[in-house]
């Protein structure tokens, strides 16, 4: 089964690009994506347009997130994508002549619409910034783990 995995590797990418004071190439966000700029480049014209980042042309130039990280949510960014499809179930056909087969798509759109709302809601309460602030987390751990562990060896 296929898994459209944009949502999960722009948001990693634009966490790096919190981190960073200066613009980055798309060949650079290529690299940590492990694809081709071109993608890169189609994937963020799809943020800019909604104004969460911008791009900067010519030496010194690339990405820069153009918003708060609190003011963007895991919906925003689903949504620039395009809103890539959400499952990778569906009907075995969408105008079935067959009353059984009417019956189960009947109830599995009911059951998918229902899960994608919740799902979408979800990514609504979710912001890049809460996605930063447990990075932050994450990585003061492991330092303090670090530190730990060079002190139990001396």
């Amino acid at each position: 089964m296929n898994q459209d995995s944009r949502l999960s590797g722009v948001l990693h990418v634009l966490l790096h690009m919190a981190e960073r004071k200066e613009p980055v190439t798309s060949d650079a966000l290529a690299r940590a994506m492990n694809t081709n700029p071109v993608v890169i480049r189609r994937i963020m014209s799809g943020l800019r347009d909604q104004g969460y980042v911008r791009s900067e042309k010519g030496h010194g130039g690339g990405w820069t997130l153009a918003r708060d990280l609190a003011t963007i949510s895991l919906r925003d960014v689903y949504q620039a994508l395009g809103q890539p499809s959400l499952f990778a179930m569906g009907n075995r056909t969408e105008a079935p002549g067959c009353l059984v087969e009417q019956a189960v798509n009947a109830a599995l759109d009911r059951a998918f619409d229902e899960a994608e709302a919740l799902l979408l809601s979800r990514l609504e309460d979710v912001t890049l910034a809460m996605l930063s602030a447990d990075f932050q987390k994450r990585l003061g751990d492991r330092r303090n783990r670090h530190r730990l562990e060079i002190a139990h060896a001396s």
